[in-house]
């Protein structure tokens, strides 16, 4: 083939949207075509431009690639946890992708561990395995796992006997993820998502039955709503629950009785939210913990009793914690003895344990174990313990997973993950604080290794998200040492439309209110000269987050010397208007609906491909998208990168856009060494056009 000189043109065709009046241009509207020949071409010419274009990285890649490797275990294994009489934990073996489902007797812990699953062999035949789900039922007969193959969330339900390691002819081709057994183990609970992919459908499957005899439980014909389901730690209960953005609503069938209708905990009101746990008492007598926004904006904890025979309102519902507006509770989990409440304060995850008959008193906090650092709760299965795993880490510190007793609070180690060749405490990391436009004072994470200063002589990688009130835990991973170790600071910007503050950190960076997100991450940049080189600011960000970065690339091109925008939501105001693409009718309540003119025009104030920078200002850009993404379309980038390289040629052989056209997902590659390599090849871009070519150092020791 010949070689690759330049990027690629994409043919422009006249079309026009025209709405409230207002005409917007599209000459590359005929990429929203998916099976069309002349779009995979397009994606295949960039893909090729790509390739060519960074060929002169491949060193830096594979090096990176290397030292990300070397902090990997060449076998890693997860942390146990007990179900009934079987403690089950997680393999991954040396050179292989993906990880086996392993148990042990607890009477026999030293007996030979025996494979359940291993995804590996399922992904013989692809280039991409993700799971599902993976359940073990309930009297550990049974595995139910779910697999998709090619990245489009489409995955078929399986169910294998743990004792002959077969897997029954009970075989469901199209399902989603949540899933429940019933306490008997005959019978599982499982979702299905209709064609824009909403999950809208509860059945229920009887093991060693037809699939065609499925019963249908629940069906949420509200085209604003999704629906999951799980099985409570107590076993008693099956929990349904129907979620918008704004208002949520809760069902329970008897986990005894799988064949009984759901009945609502509460009903649904319009703009309450509420999520419900089963808890027993020391008297024998059973309640619901509801976790809600009713009157209350960062949320309280509420009961009531559980509806066996019929619905029930919230009249039902008496309140047992009140509103701590300086704390965002979050959800509430019940075991024998006592409750563990998950809650944000001071943009920092915390657990709080109380006793399960004193509910309301203060309780015991557990806080994070190392600084910037978050603890949650670890996979606990078993309802009557004494003690539960929690797991803690930071962006420099790998996993560790502890025993927390729950009435003393003293945690005992019980298993951390390794990684070879990486010292924690070589490396810094810090909380501060800059003030955005209107005055708002914005947190900020930064890691560094502890040799590189912050004088405002180091390039810095910028890393936001902002959207859905969702929160970016503080996490290891063996990839970052990678940029730190070279001199990089990476800061982790916390920008309003997240859930860092609460759930006013979210209303204040989404609707009307979404440009705070923006304007807070430029803020995040202005704000760091000084601290860090203002001149060599690279930003990154996926999904919402590739909105974001497809936003300050438009509004403040000069800030940046390189942009990465990962599988971005980028043509906003053409997806919203189109109900047909899959997920757009549930995201009207986070980020508008064009039908109505007012969320029309904030919209298209700030969306990146009606709003293309001028020409001659523009930084680096590296784009991503994969064919089968069913979150963020492969159009939206594509249709951004021909309209960008169409308004400034001259800049054009400067953006490049990686498109997976095989498998592959929203977040990329499957598999850990594969996702590796993605990530290398990101870092050895953003560290070429930082000007940063220092080795790493890692030492082979």
């Amino acid at each position: 083939m010949p070689a690759v000189t330049s990027p690629p043109k994409a043919t422009q065709l006249p079309h026009q949207h025209r709405e409230h009046d207002v005409t917007r241009p599209d000459p590359f509207h005929w990429m929203r075509d998916l099976d069309s020949p002349e779009l995979l071409a397009y994606l295949e010419a960039e893909r090729s431009w790509y390739d060519a274009a960074t060929g002169h990285l491949g060193s830096l890649v594979e090096t990176i690639r290397s030292e990300m490797v070397q902090r990997v275990p060449a076998t890693d294994s997860s942390v146990s946890w007990r179900h009934q009489a079987f403690s089950y934990y997680k393999v991954l073996p040396a050179g292989r992708e993906y990880h086996q489902l392993l148990r042990n007797l607890d009477s026999q812990p030293d007996s030979e561990p025996h494979v359940l699953l291993d995804v590996n062999e399922l992904a013989e035949d692809s280039d991409y395995a993700e799971l599902g789900l993976e359940m073990v039922s309930p009297d550990e007969r049974l595995l139910a796992y779910s697999v998709d193959l090619t990245g489009d969330e489409v995955y078929e339900l399986r169910f294998r006997d743990l004792f002959t390691g077969t897997d029954l002819p009970d075989v469901i081709p199209r399902s989603y993820y949540g899933g429940a057994w019933c306490a008997t183990s005959e019978n599982f609970f499982y979702t299905v998502h209709d064609a824009a992919y909403r999950p809208f459908q509860i059945w229920r499957h009887r093991i060693g039955a037809p699939v065609q005899e499925d019963a249908l439980v629940l069906e949420e014909l509200d085209e604003r709503f999704e629906l999951n389901l799980r099985a409570t730690r107590s076993g008693g209960l099956v929990v349904i629950w129907a979620e918008s953005r704004t208002t949520n609503e809760a069902w329970v069938i008897d986990a005894h009785a799988p064949a009984s209708p759901p009945t609502s905990v509460g009903g649904r009101r319009d703009g309450v939210e509420y999520h419900a746990e089963h808890a027993i008492f020391p008297d024998g007598g059973e309640a619901l913990l509801v976790v809600t926004n009713d009157a209350a904006t960062e949320f309280r904890l509420m009961h009531c009793p559980v509806p066996r025979d019929s619905d029930q309102t919230h009249e039902a519902w008496h309140e047992l914690r009140p509103e701590n507006p300086e704390e965002r509770l979050e959800r509430v989990d019940a075991f024998g003895s006592h409750a563990v409440l998950s809650f944000r304060s001071a943009t920092e995850h915390r657990l709080r344990v109380l006793p399960i008959g004193a509910i309301e008193s203060e309780g015991m906090v557990v806080f994070p174990a190392f600084q910037c650092g978050t603890v949650v709760l670890g996979r606990n299965e078993m309802f009557a313990v004494n003690s539960v795993t929690v797991e803690d880490q930071s962006f420099v510190t790998p996993p560790i997973w502890s025993a927390l007793d729950l009435r003393s609070g003293h945690r005992i180690e019980r298993h951390r993950q390794s990684a070879p060749h990486h010292l924690s405490h070589e490396y810094v990391c810090e909380s501060r604080t800059v003030v955005s436009a209107d005055g708002e004072e914005v947190p900020v994470t930064l890691v560094r290794h502890e040799g590189t200063p912050l004088d405002g002589t180091a390039p810095a990688l910028l890393y936001a998200y902002g959207a859905y009130e969702s929160t970016d835990e503080p996490e290891w991973d063996p990839a970052l040492p990678g940029l730190l170790d070279r001199g990089v600071v990476f800061v982790h910007a916390h920008v309003r439309g997240g859930g860092e503050r609460g759930r006013r950190w979210w209303n204040d960076g989404h609707l009307e209110h979404k440009q705070n997100t923006f304007t807070d991450l430029i803020a995040v940049a202005d704000g760091l000269d000084g601290v860090v080189d203002g001149s060599r600011l690279a930003t990154r960000g996926l999904s919402a987050g590739g909105l974001l970065q497809g936003a300050v690339f438009s509004q403040r091109p000069d800030r940046w010397r390189a942009v990465v925008a990962e599988v971005p939501f980028v043509d906003v105001v053409s997806t919203l208007f189109d109900p047909s693409i899959p997920l757009t009718v549930t995201e009207w309540d986070e980020w508008g609906d064009p039908r109505k003119k007012e969320e029309f025009d904030w919209l298209l104030a700030y969306s990146p491909y009606d709003n293309l920078p001028a020409a001659g200002t523009r930084p680096d850009l590296l784009v991503t998208g994969a064919l089968h993404d069913p979150r963020v379309k492969v159009f939206e980038p594509a249709k951004w990168v021909a309209a960008l390289r169409a308004t400034d040629p001259d800049w054009s052989p400067r953006c490049l856009f990686r498109c997976e056209t095989g498998a592959g997902a929203h977040v990329g590659p499957s598999g850990r060494f594969a996702h590796l390599g993605y990530e290398a090849e990101i870092y050895a871009w953003v560290l070429d056009k930082l000007g940063v070519t220092t080795d790493s150092g890692v030492s082979s020791d």
